[in-house]
């Protein structure tokens, strides 16, 4: 029982993956950028949902390592670069989650 209690940490990584995938608008958002990279504009456009909404649930997928973007020009391009969020999206949603095409 005391090994178990002292390796708790090791699940720390995972349930952080799992709370940062677990709100509907962020699985959605890293479901259709499983298709490729895309900027807030035509995200906000897909879920119909308003900018700020948006670039917020875009904070927190960056702050825990699940998507990165990529500036060009004035605009911000977003991608999936985690390989364990893309898996955990695959088995809840199936093979083909994209969504903004």
């Amino acid at each position: 029982m005391y090994k178990i209690l002292s390796e708790l940490n090791k699940y720390d990584e995972p349930a952080k993956l799992l709370k940062a995938l677990a709100h509907p608008t962020r699985l959605c958002i890293v479901a259709g950028l499983m298709g490729g990279s895309c900027n807030v504009n035509k995200i906000k456009d897909c879920l119909d949902l308003p900018q700020s909404t948006v670039s917020q649930q875009l904070a927190i997928l960056r702050s825990q390592g699940i998507v990165d973007g990529a500036r060009n020009g004035t605009e911000v391009y977003y991608r999936v670069i985690n390989e364990k969020a893309k898996e955990l999206v695959r088995v809840l949603l199936g093979e083909n989650p994209a969504l903004f095409e």
